[in-house]
C-alpha cells in the first residue's frame, strides 16, 4: 500500500476518534450542575442538570437536582414538575424535599403536609422542613398539630426568632396567652429589631391584663417602625383604659419582604389561620420558608459509549505512525 494511502486511513480513523474522545457524558454534566448549585449558580445548574438528563432521560438524580434548583430560583411549579418526574422512577429524600418545599411555597398546605411528613419520615435533622410543615398545619386549622411539630422545629434550631413568633400566633389563636407570651419572650430575646414581634408581645401582655409592659412593648414596637399603625392602636386602646387591646380576626402569617431576601412565593393563596376563641389583630408574621438543603445521593449513571483513548495519547499515536510509515515508503 502507498505511504499517502496509509497516512489517509489514519486521518480518517483521527476524524471518528476526536467527536467520540471530546463528548462528555450523563454524569459529568450531573457533577457540574452539583457544583454550581453548591456555589448557588441555579441557573446554569439547571442547565446542566438538564444536559444530563438529556443523555440519560431516567437520571433521577438530576431530575431531583433540578428540582431543587428551580425552588432555589422560585420557579415552584417547574421544580414540583421535575420532583415528580423523579419519584416516577425512584424515591429519594432529595426529590421528596424538593416535592414538598414547591406544595408549601405554591400554597398547597394539604399537600404540603402530606408531602412533608414522608420527607421527614427518613430525613429527621431538617429544622426547616419541621417548620414549613407546622405552618402548613396551622393554616389548615389544625393548631395543636402545629404546635407539636413547631417543637420539633424549635429542638433542632432554637434560635430563629421568627419561628418563637410563629408559636406565639398559634397559641395567641388558641387563646392560651400565657403560652404565647413565653413564646414572644423568647423571640424578643433572640432579637429586638423586629416590630411585628414587639407588638405581638404587647397583644399578648395586653390580653392578660399588664397594660403598662403592654404599652412599652406598642412603643420600642412604634419606634421601630414609626408608621406601624396596629402598633399605634394598640397604644391607644391600652393608654390609662384599663382594657383589653381589641382582639378581632384571625391572626394569618403572611410572607415579610424583609425575611429570606426578599423572596417570597408569588402565587401563594395564604389560607386563613386556625379558627380561634380570640385572635391578635391585623400583626402579621414572616413566613419560615426555606429552601431544604438535602444531602444530594450519589448517581449511578449510565455512560454513553465513547473511546477509552484519552485525546492527547490517541493523537500522538496516530501522529508518530504516520511519521514511521512515511520515513519507511522514502527510505524504499
Amino acid at each position: 500500500m502507498q505511504t499517502s494511502a496509509k497516512v489517509g486511513i489514519l486521518l480518517v480513523i483521527v476524524i471518528f476518534l476526536i467527536p467520540a474522545v471530546a463528548a462528555e457524558d450523563s454524569l459529568e454534566w450531573y457533577t457540574k450542575a452539583q457544583n454550581a448549585a453548591v456555589n448557588g449558580d441555579y441557573t446554569d445548574a439547571v442547565t446542566y442538570y438538564n444536559n444530563a438528563i438529556a443523555l440519560n432521560p431516567t437520571y433521577d438524580a438530576a431530575m431531583a437536582g433540578e428540582a431543587d434548583a428551580l425552588n432555589a430560583l422560585g420557579q415552584y411549579s417547574a421544580a414540583l414538575t421535575a420532583a415528580n418526574q423523579a419519584l416516577a422512577i425512584q424515591s429519594s429524600p432529595t426529590a421528596l424535599g424538593a416535592r414538598a418545599d414547591a406544595l408549601f411555597n405554591l400554597g398547597q398546605y394539604n399537600d404540603a403536609i402530606g408531602a412533608y411528613v414522608n420527607y421527614t419520615a427518613i430525613v429527621t435533622n431538617q429544622a426547616d422542613a419541621y417548620c414549613n410543615l407546622a405552618y402548613s398545619y396551622a393554616q389548615v386549622n389544625n393548631s395543636n398539630m402545629a404546635l407539636t411539630t413547631y417543637a420539633q422545629c424549635t429542638n433542632l434550631n432554637p434560635s430563629d426568632p421568627l419561628i418563637w413568633n410563629q408559636i406565639g400566633l398559634v397559641d395567641m389563636s388558641l387563646g392560651q396567652y400565657q403560652a404565647a407570651l413565653t413564646a414572644f419572650n423568647k423571640a424578643t430575646g433572640l432579637t429586638i429589631t423586629n416590630a411585628e414581634i414587639w407588638n405581638n408581645k404587647g397583644e399578648a401582655l395586653a390580653a392578660l391584663g399588664q397594660y403598662q409592659d403592654a404599652i412599652s412593648c406598642f412603643n420600642t414596637a412604634l419606634s421601630l417602625n414609626p408608621a406601624y399603625t396596629q402598633a399605634q392602636e394598640n397604644r391607644n386602646a391600652s393608654l390609662g383604659k384599663g382594657q383589653t387591646v381589641i382582639i378581632t380576626g384571625n391572626p394569618t402569617p403572611t410572607m415579610a419582604p424583609w425575611y429570606l431576601g426578599g423572596v417570597a412565593p408569588t402565587s401563594v393563596t395564604t389560607t386563613p389561620a386556625v379558627a380561634t376563641p380570640a385572635t391578635v389583630t391585623g400583626s402579621q408574621a414572616a413566613q419560615t420558608t426555606t429552601i431544604s438543603q438535602t444531602t444530594m445521593e450519589t448517581p449511578v449513571a449510565t455512560r454513553t459509549t465513547y473511546s477509552p483513548l484519552s485525546p492527547a495519547l490517541a493523537l500522538a499515536g496516530l501522529a508518530a505512525a504516520a511519521v514511521t510509515l512515511a520515513w519507511k515508503g522514502k527510505n524504499r
